[in-house]
Parts: structure tokens; sequence; C-alpha cells
């Protein structure tokens, strides 16, 4: 018996498994192609030119039916357009307005909101600063009250 292998049951090492591959793979592809005749010749020809003729076609295929899958689920699923997600206001914690000062400008599209987060948070920004500026000016007036009232006869 000239097994390859050393016993049915042991499992064959690496080194022996790769000569037998390679030699399997030689003997099968010179006796291939040596026993090959006109007609097989013209015959592997048609089936190779057929293929790469009509590749494109099947994948142009594979593509438009993937694509009608594609739309299918995404139907099912509500998919949004991301125009329409644009459109749609959040609402921001803390700001009660998120309108421009200016109203003489028409925007649409999605320009719209560009920048709007920058804006908002610029807006409340300032309107902290005045808040803090206006809370700095009513300590000081108070301050002053007392030190006139201080100059104040009281009767």
């Amino acid at each position: 018996m000239d097994s390859p292998f050393p016993s049915a049951t042991a499992a064959p090492d690496i080194p022996t498994l790769l000569r037998t591959w390679s030699g399997n793979l030689t003997r099968n592809t010179s006796s291939a192609f040596a026993s090959l005749r006109l007609k097989d010749y013209i015959r592997l020809v048609i089936i190779i030119g057929g293929y790469c003729l009509l590749r494109p076609y099947i994948m142009k295929l594979g593509a438009k039916l993937q694509m009608q899958i594609h739309e299918k689920e995404s139907a099912d699923r509500g998919f949004m357009d991301p125009n329409e997600l644009r459109g749609a206001k959040i609402e921001i914690p803390g700001v009660e307005s998120d309108e421009d000062d200016s109203g003489d400008e028409v925007h649409t599209g999605a320009d719209m909101d560009f920048g709007r987060k920058a804006r908002l948070r610029q807006r409340k920004f300032i309107r902290e600063a005045l808040e803090r500026e206006e809370q700095r000016l009513r300590d000081e007036a108070e301050g002053s009250d007392a030190e006139i009232e201080e100059f104040l006869v009281k009767e």
C-alpha cells in the first residue's frame, strides 16, 4: 500500500499534505490540456468569450435587482430623505427663539439651517453676558443708594 498518509487514522502533517496537493495540481493541469482536441479548444474559447461579453450585462442586471430590493426595504422602514431631515426643527432647551433678528432675508433649502447651532450658542452667550451686566449695574445702584441713605437725615 503506497499511500502518502502514514496511517488511515493519523492526520497528515503539513509538508506531506502540500506535496500531495502540488502533485495533484501539476498532474491534473498537464493531462487536462494535453488531451484537448480542436473541438475542445473552440468550445473553451466560446465559453470564455461568452463570459467576457455577457459579464457586464449580468453585473448590471444584478445591480438593478439589488437596487430594487434595497428600495423595497427602505420603503418598508419608512426611510426619510435627507432634505426632509433638514427641514425638521429641533427644540433646543434654554433658548426661547431660534429666529434671526433680521427678518428681511428669505432662506430656502439647505442654507436655512447652516450654522444654526452656532448662532443659537452665540445668542445664548450674549443673553447671559447682558444678564450679568444688568445684575452688576443693579448691585452697583443698590450700593450707591446705600451711600446716599447714609447722608440723608432720618427723622
